[in-house]
């Protein structure tokens, strides 16, 4: 039973959510994300200036006329949300961020006709929403996001890119929201990449990326309990990464600022490619 408390609470998301699809989104999640190809819709007599590749010559020779095929793009897609929920993930406001993004790009993908589905994974994939379409389904996965109680505290990126390939064979875009605090998944995430439409979503807390010099400060690891003492006193220290090599793909939202801001400037630049 879901508390009064946790129904406002996905309301709350829902109206947000619908809002920012409505005047702000919409046009760009069509653009970004493009359909899987073209698919055949009809056949029309030829007209000077069509292309001679679309001509049907089986239709031609019946009628000693010549027809040309007529496509249209092949718009639904199949949307998928690997979200990353271990308790590095639960660090400030992060959890309910990832909520409002995921809640975002689903009524994206709701109002352009698209299946939707999720999965929620740490060390492992602890569970999967296979991928339709509809309001309800999209109010599920958000209840699904804030509700949920992971078993396990780590992240394992390759056991959720492995699950991923092997229960979805269809092609879709596949959307990572993580922090990415993890090692060894740069050959998985090759292989997922070449078969789906992959974009990375890495959520950040500007705590967690650059520490003040001043101080000697004590860190306990969300994912593993253990302690950590830095010294500190004379130099800040910023969280090394190696996530340059995946900018193409990759959108950096810090938990400060309004996340559909460079969700939207993404999705231009990929609808300009």
């Amino acid at each position: 039973m879901i508390s009064k408390e946790m129904i406002k609470k996905i309301r709350k998301i829902e109206i947000k959510s619908n809002k920012i699809v409505e005047e702000i989104f919409s046009g760009e999640y069509r653009s970004g994300f493009k359909g899987k190809g073209m698919e055949f819709e009809d056949i029309r007599q030829y007209y000077h200036g069509d292309d001679v590749r679309n001509i049907d010559w089986n239709v031609t020779a019946r009628h000693n006329n010549a027809f040309v095929k007529q496509f249209c793009e092949e718009r639904e897609l199949n949307v998928f949300l690997l979200i990353d929920m271990s308790k590095s993930n639960s660090f400030g406001n992060k959890k309910d961020l990832i909520a409002e993004i995921g809640a975002t790009l689903a009524f994206s993908a709701c109002k352009n006709n698209d299946r939707v589905g999720m999965i929620l994974f740490t060390e492992k994939v602890e569970k999967y929403i296979p991928s339709k379409k509809g309001k309800k389904h999209v109010l599920s996965m958000i209840e699904n996001i804030l509700t949920f109680q992971p078993k396990l505290g780590g992240t394992n990126l390759t056991n959720a890119f492995e699950y991923f390939n092997r229960v979805e064979k269809k092609r879709s875009v596949v959307i990572i929201i993580s922090d990415f605090l993890d090692e060894g998944y740069e050959k998985d995430l090759k292989i997922i990449s070449k078969k789906h439409d992959v974009v990375m979503i890495r959520v950040i807390d500007r705590a967690e990326e650059l520490i003040p010099k001043g101080a000697i400060f004590t860190f306990e690891d969300l994912e593993t309990g253990k302690t950590i003492a830095l010294d500190n006193l004379k130099n800040e220290y910023k969280l090394e990464n190696n996530f340059n090599m995946y900018k193409r793909n990759m959108i950096n939202i810090y938990t400060d600022e309004d996340y559909y801001i460079p969700l939207k400037q993404f999705l231009r630049r990929r609808g300009r490619r």
